[in-house]
């Protein structure tokens, strides 16, 4: 996605949390993604303090079938009074797992990812 590199590093447990929740509610082919976790880490981020990030899995992970580029799942995220304040976004290329986008419609960027249950998987 072109951010800025960094030394790579594993999924934190709120990553993993927020793209296991949104591949489990999205779609039937969502297990091939998911079974990519383990074998995925963080290469980039999106700018300084943003939680949005570039992803790459190992090579020796199974890709996905029948190969698809682009916005695999989303979900809107909401505040506590259930106003919609942005969208998570799981970015795949080749088969694999390739960023996790935190999209805010407020004023303020946000410096990580939301709660999964603030992100509505519906």
């Amino acid at each position: 996605m072109g951010g800025t590199p960094i030394r790579p590093r594993p999924l934190t447990d709120l990553e993993v949390e927020v793209v296991t929740n949104l591949l489990s509610a999205s779609r039937h082919d969502s297990a091939e993604y998911i079974a990519q976790i383990p074998y995925s880490r963080v290469v980039s981020t999106w700018g300084a303090g943003s939680p949005s990030v570039d992803v790459e899995v190992d090579p020796g992970a199974v890709a996905a079938d029948g190969v698809m580029d682009g916005i695999f799942a989303n979900g809107a995220v909401t505040d506590p009074a259930g106003r919609p304040i942005g969208e998570v976004i799981i970015w795949v290329e080749a088969g694999r797992l390739s960023g996790i986008e935190y999209a805010w419609y407020t004023d303020e960027r946000p410096t990580r990812l939301p709660d999964p249950d603030r992100i509505d998987l519906r």
